[in-house]
């Protein structure tokens, strides 16, 4: 079996490198990083191998589009706590996990090359068992921005479901770990070019229970992104509840859309 340095510390003409970008995305223009994958699937699984080490391997199978790096992350969303390399990175401003936004990451980059490798459906499937995590796990304000309106509308059942959690702990007082009700606005932001009446009704209802200034400033986006009469009753909500930086976005927006 390969080791690391050998997979993902050379480029492909074998000359060494410490930056993995290098490796990772170089397989965008060159087949043969086909030659690696099956020694990145063994270091990822092998429970021997440093946490970090296999970690990383998911994350360049999964940007390669491989379907073993897909079903690892599905894996892990299906347990979070118990993956192999859980908390090994850590989000410096809440002190939580930071690995499921790096993941999160690696799907949306797979997009070059789930065509060539075949694996669209797997992609889709990645990218919802991380959407049902997301009241639960942190992932950076990426989420919302990384999932395209193709997969949000096979989402979107699960985007209500955890947004639907995501309110109901919050109306409850659980202790949250992170800003969670921000994260479930961008979720909301990301419906609205599908289908902005659902947006908003998801955005409102987290900040029925929760509206602080960093939330409120974040559903502004639904007002960019979408039209229609719930939408433009939406900003002028946006409008009694904003700061001067919100009110400001909020006019800019509704204007675009006369």
């Amino acid at each position: 079996m390969h080791g690391y340095r050998e997979l993902l510390g050379s480029d492909f003409d074998g000359r060494p490198t410490d930056d993995i970008d290098d490796v990772i995305y170089d397989a965008f223009e060159s087949p043969r990083h086909r030659t690696r994958v099956p020694g990145l699937v063994a270091l990822m699984n092998d429970p021997g191998a440093p946490e970090i080490e296999r970690f990383l391997a998911c994350m360049v199978l999964t940007t390669w589009g491989e379907a073993a790096g897909y079903e690892a992350v599905i894996r892990a969303a299906a347990d979070p706590e118990r993956t192999p390399w859980y908390g090994f990175s850590v989000d410096r401003k809440f002190s939580v996990d930071s690995t499921f936004s790096q993941l999160a990451v690696a799907v949306d980059s797979s997009r070059h090359l789930i065509e060539e490798k075949g694996t669209a459906a797997l992609r889709g499937r990645a990218f919802r068992a991380l959407v049902q995590i997301a009241d639960s796990q942190y992932f950076e304000d990426r989420l919302g921005e990384l999932i395209d309106i193709a997969t949000v509308r096979g989402a979107l059942g699960d985007i209500k479901d955890v947004v639907g959690r995501g309110v109901r702990s919050l109306a409850e007082g659980e202790k949250q770990r992170f800003d969670l009700a921000t994260q479930l606005v961008d979720l909301a932001c990301a419906v609205a070019p599908v289908d902005g009446a659902l947006s908003v009704e998801l955005a409102m209802g987290v900040l029925h229970v929760s509206a602080s200034p960093r939330t409120v400033d974040h559903a502004v986006t639904i007002v960019f992104r979408a039209e229609g009469p719930e939408v433009r009753q939406f900003g002028e909500y946006l409008l009694t509840v904003g700061d001067a930086s919100v009110r400001a976005e909020v006019r800019e927006a509704l204007g675009r859309a006369e």
